[in-house]
């Protein structure tokens, strides 16, 4: 292979990487909106994530697009091949995160009309946000160092994200025994504390990724995993 032909495969590289970064900027800002349109209940704000989606959406086809075309006309091996697939796999689980974070913006516009005041309610949905944001930052922060070990720190730390959810789950459904009038706003809530819970698992899988981009080893540990909330029984107190 000439000197010429391995800096442009170089180069196919550095673009596919680069793309990659760019749909993970915009993912995280896409999510930060979305918690923040929920937390202030601002429609507009809301509205313009909703938006945004199409543009995650678009960078994820070219991301695919791109890495198919070059292991057609390339035929990479070993690394360079695990680059391709790293990339297609990531940028699947973005499109996802997107997907749920639009998701979350439209909650936060039915919520314009259906919230009454309980401020309480939002403020463990907040904190799981700026969880799961986190956990997107640091696992993005590892594919651009291409880091298994900081990688497979946000695989463990996907219990954290768990284990906040059963916790605002069992709040959220204590409000709503306590006092019907909340039973409306609770169960978006409810959806809302689900789609951050599935974001924190696409995290978790996009950890994985890198792990077996670094290593060419897909990880064998069972995934750790703390959401009781399938098996929480609710009964009212006599």
């Amino acid at each position: 292979m000439t000197q010429h032909i391995v800096k442009s495969f170089q180069e196919e590289l550095d673009a596919l990487s680069a793309k990659i970064a760019q749909m993970g900027g915009l993912t995280e800002a896409q999510l930060s909106a979305a918690i923040e349109a929920v937390a202030r209940r601002d429609t507009q704000l809301a509205e313009r994530t909703i938006l945004e989606d199409q543009r995650i959406d678009a960078l994820e086809s070219e991301i695919e697009a791109h890495a198919v075309r070059m292991i057609a006309l390339r035929q990479p091996m070993a690394t360079d091949l695990r680059e391709a697939i790293a990339a297609i796999k990531i940028s699947i689980d973005l499109e996802r995160i997107g997907d749920l974070a639009k998701n979350i913006a439209k909650r936060a516009i039915v919520l314009q009309n259906d919230f009454e005041g309980a401020n309480r309610l939002i403020q463990g949905i907040s904190r799981m946000g700026r969880l799961a944001q986190r956990q997107l930052k640091h696992v993005l922060d590892a594919y651009s160092s291409r880091e298994a070990q900081a990688a497979m720190e946000v695989w463990r730390d996907d219990e954290e994200i768990d284990a906040m959810y059963n916790s605002v789950f069992r709040e959220l459904l204590t409000y709503m025994m306590e006092d019907p009038r909340t039973i409306g706003v609770s169960t978006h809530l409810l959806f809302v504390a689900k789609n951050i819970e599935r974001i924190g698992d696409h995290a978790t899988n996009i950890a994985e990724t890198i792990s077996y981009l670094v290593t060419g080893e897909w990880v064998a540990d069972e995934r750790p995993k703390s959401d009781t909330t399938s098996t929480t029984a609710v009964r009212a107190e006599s």
